[in-house]
């Protein structure tokens, strides 16, 4: 049941991406404003199912503050609703890692989320950009309840923040 609660905030650091450059034309540089086009980026809800239960994870959308993505979360689990559980993720993007998700290329990225009990989760996942220009794609999110259980979710990211 615990690892119901996980699931949902694994799935929610999951959102932005990280990864290793490949020497390409370099694009134009990132802002890190809020004003900036890779400020903001929405995740689509996802579900993924544990044993006899259902998880979805929704989130507004993510912020960028100094190199880190932020965001609430809320993961309801059908049926166990004692199980679900609100709280706070964060991920660590670099200006190095948006260039190459504009470039078209796939970012690993790790993360972690808290949730308000305090409870931590480790998150790890990638960004597969759609197309060169990097604004959407998919992503896949593992996120670790405990040692012996992982939650995996796919969704799609797009990012929203104004140009």
């Amino acid at each position: 049941m615990i690892c119901l609660r996980s699931l949902g905030f694994l799935f929610l650091t999951a959102i932005l991406a990280a990864g290793e450059s490949v020497p390409m034309r370099a694009p134009p540089p990132v802002t890190d404003s809020a004003s900036g086009h890779y400020a903001e980026v929405t995740v689509e809800p996802t579900d993924t199912s544990v044993y006899v239960a259902s998880v979805r994870l929704t989130m507004p959308p993510f912020t960028r503050r100094g190199g880190v993505y932020t965001a609430d979360y809320s993961v309801k689990v059908f049926p166990f609703f004692f199980f679900n559980e609100q709280g706070t993720l964060s991920i660590e993007i670099s200006d190095q890692e948006l260039q190459q998700l504009e470039r078209g290329e796939t970012v690993n990225f790790t993360g972690h989320a808290i949730n308000r009990n305090g409870a931590a989760r480790r998150v790890a996942g990638r960004a597969v950009s759609d197309a060169v220009g990097g604004d959407h794609g998919k992503l896949k999110v593992r996120v670790w309840v405990s040692k012996n259980i992982e939650l995996d979710f796919n969704t799609v990211y797009r990012f929203t923040g104004k140009e």
